[in-house]
């Protein structure tokens, strides 16, 4: 994990363009010298040693916009841009890796970064427990299940509680939010923003909007939220549904190949944008019904889409599911760290919140 992915989820959001909705002049303390190692660093700090700035901005109109994203990316992506060649290519890659650290580290450094991360919080206390505190930065997190489970409700209920300060269970930043199936609704934000006492004004301009229209557009967005997170301070990044345009921009068994690695593709960026950045990464997810004879011997014949590459791909994996009126539950599905197990959690007018007795 890149330091981006740590206490950069607080630290740098007391500096450039911190969210109107909350800001706390008397939190900050960090020096800019401090802040500068816990985010990522702009590219222009290649420039230099052979770089010029003309191979600055080719890199920058490719999608790189920060020295991580320089060292992260394979050399062969890297003379795919018109204008660089090998020699520079190695040399670009040799001059990121002296600034981003690549190597082994302990496991106590790591334990001790783990410690730092920020969560953020559902707004349901339930929930909340069972995922350890919240949505984890510097990761995916996805959330897969049928229609009216509240996959859309959840993600509007984070694009708020992401810009609350830290000790209220926020990332004290703005939210990028990519919708594909036209289901984006203000009006839920300033429900939720009047019930934690934030302008409601101030929290729509913190949430950027976009509507992807197909598959190569929604991969497109992601190179976009690069150059705005690299300029400005970001907590979150929600897309809702990662899916959905796969399914009828792909269809049957011949383009099933294409389908797959584009969709590994996308998720690749996204994994990039979480460790460049820290920001958490939600994505909801569509389900299939299971027809074949295995349907009559499973509990619940649903699974969700994207296979194995959807699978490996998310750090956490959440199944929601109805319960009785407006309550939903949420098992955790597949975690690294998080036992299998279950919380209920409501769906009320002001949001997510804990189910009533």
């Amino acid at each position: 994990m890149s330091a981006a992915a740590t206490r950069k989820s607080a630290a740098t959001a007391k500096e450039k363009d911190t969210p109107k909705a909350q800001v706390q002049p008397q939190q900050v303390s960090a020096t800019t010298e401090e802040e500068d190692d816990l985010g990522p660093q702009l590219l222009s700090k290649l420039e230099g040693n052979g770089i010029t700035a003309g191979d600055i901005k080719k890199l920058q109109e490719q999608g790189f916009h920060t020295v991580e994203s320089v060292a992260f990316a394979p050399k062969k992506q890297l003379l795919t841009i018109k204008g660089i060649s090998e020699v520079k290519a190695d040399k670009i890659i040799a001059e990121a890796s002296k600034l981003v650290p690549m190597g082994f580290t302990t496991a106590t450094e790591f334990h001790q970064k783990r410690s730092e991360i920020v969560l953020l919080t559902t707004g349901s206390k339930e929930l909340d427990k069972l995922l350890g505190g919240g949505i984890e930065t510097g990761s995916i997190t996805e959330m897969f299940g049928e229609f009216r489970t509240g996959k859309s409700q959840l993600c509007h209920q984070l694009a708020v509680t992401c810009q609350l300060p830290i000790d209220q269970g926020g990332g004290e930043g703005k939210c990028l939010y990519i919708d594909t199936e036209g289901t984006f609704r203000p009006e839920r934000l300033l429900a939720v923003a009047e019930r934690y006492g934030l302008n409601g004004s101030d929290v729509l301009d913190n949430v950027a909007f976009a509507r992807a229209f197909n598959t190569d557009h929604q991969t497109l967005l992601l190179y976009q939220a690069s150059a705005m997170m690299s300029e400005s301070r970001y907590a979150l990044l929600i897309v809702d549904s990662a899916t959905s345009l796969y399914r009828t921009d792909y269809s049957g068994r011949g383009e099933l190949s294409a389908r797959q690695m584009h969709l590994a593709r996308f998720l690749r960026l996204l994994l990039r944008l979480s460790d460049e950045f820290g920001v958490a990464v939600v994505l909801t997810n569509q389900v299939v019904a299971q027809v074949d004879g295995s349907a009559m011997f499973a509990s619940d014949p649903k699974k969700p889409i994207g296979g194995n590459i959807m699978a490996h791909s998310s750090t956490t994996r959440l199944y929601l599911r109805k319960g009785r009126g407006e309550t939903r539950i949420c098992k955790i599905y597949d975690s690294p760290c998080l036992p299998e197990s279950e919380a209920v959690f409501a769906i009320n007018p002001d949001g997510i919140g804990d189910a009533k007795e």
